[in-house]
């Protein structure tokens, strides 16, 4: 049996606004991570650069959230976005860290509203995050593994730095 379209239209919309949030949130941590990595006292330009392209592609995933909303003849509903939980980060190694746990968090509402679409019939909408974002999150969670697991190997200091310098910087 299908389900009532203006119940799935309700469903969808609903769940993807909470995805429009979430994904703010995620480009406003970002972006408080590579402020913190510019900060004259930390100076790990790489690290910088890493985590502005991440928030500027968590508020671009928003915003194609956003357009859909609107193609389907949504309303957006904008909450407030709460502050990241933590402000400052001991090193590199902790925020990628951080940056890996937000991102499986994202992937886990990804996988969530998939599942309502696909639940509802919404073949429309199941195509749309798994076109634009599902491959793309098992991707930068991978990367992020990587990441971890070689700053783990280089250890802080001087290690620490020279994979800003020659990883990210270069990147």
């Amino acid at each position: 049996m299908a389900a009532n379209p203006e119940s799935t239209t309700k469903t969808s919309r609903v769940r993807m606004n909470i995805q429009i949030n979430l994904e703010f949130y995620a480009s406003y941590v970002y972006q408080q991570m590579a402020y913190h990595f510019n900060r004259d006292d930390v100076a790990l330009p790489g690290f910088e650069k890493f985590f502005d392209v991440s928030s500027k592609e968590e508020r671009e995933h928003a915003e194609r959230f956003m357009k859909l909303q609107n193609q389907r003849g949504g309303r957006i509903v904008l909450d407030d976005i709460h502050k990241p939980q933590q402000q400052d980060w001991s090193s590199g190694l902790e925020a990628m860290r951080a940056a890996l746990e937000l991102e499986k968090t994202v992937n886990q509402a990804l996988l969530d509203l998939h599942a309502v679409a696909t639940k509802h019939n919404d073949a429309q909408f199941a195509d749309f995050i798994e076109t634009h974002y599902l491959t793309e999150q098992v991707e930068a969670i991978k990367k992020l593994a990587d990441y971890i697991t070689n700053l783990e190997r280089c250890g802080p200091g001087l290690g620490e730095y020279l994979f800003d310098r020659h990883t990210l910087h270069s990147s």
